[in-house]
């Protein structure tokens, strides 16, 4: 069997956090090692816990997404972050993707996509 792919969950939003690490925990191939409410704590549990994927949220306090996911990528580069947030401008998703970032989803995607675009992320196929 495969490694789960190791995550980092990076939201502001305490239950919306709790409910996706909820809803992580169930599946087998994903396992969510840290999570943390703000930007400016992702690049220091990122660098400590080197995760595979970091999934992060754009509009968080102290550093925002991409702020946040500059620093995971100059701390950390192997590690890849994909962004999942409630909405995003699209120089905000330029912005996403200057920082280093993957993909940038919106939260209201089904949870196969974001599950999808996690293993994209990783390098890794959608294990059924």
């Amino acid at each position: 069997m495969v490694a789960p792919i190791r995550l980092v969950l990076v939201e502001d939003n305490h239950v919306f956090r709790e409910a996706l690490e909820l809803l992580l925990s169930l599946r087998e191939d994903v396992e969510v090692i840290a999570s943390v409410g703000d930007g400016a704590a992702a690049a220091g549990v990122v660098a400590a816990l080197q995760p595979d994927v970091v999934l992060m949220d754009y509009r968080l306090p102290g550093l925002n997404g991409a702020e946040a996911t500059r620093e995971i990528r100059r701390a950390s580069p192997g590690v890849s972050v994909v962004c999942l947030t409630a909405s995003v401008s699209s120089r905000e998703v330029e912005e996403l993707y200057e920082a280093g970032a993957r993909a940038c989803l919106t939260k209201d995607e089904d949870l196969d996509r974001i599950i999808a675009a996690i293993h994209d992320a990783a390098a890794r196929e959608v294990v059924e």
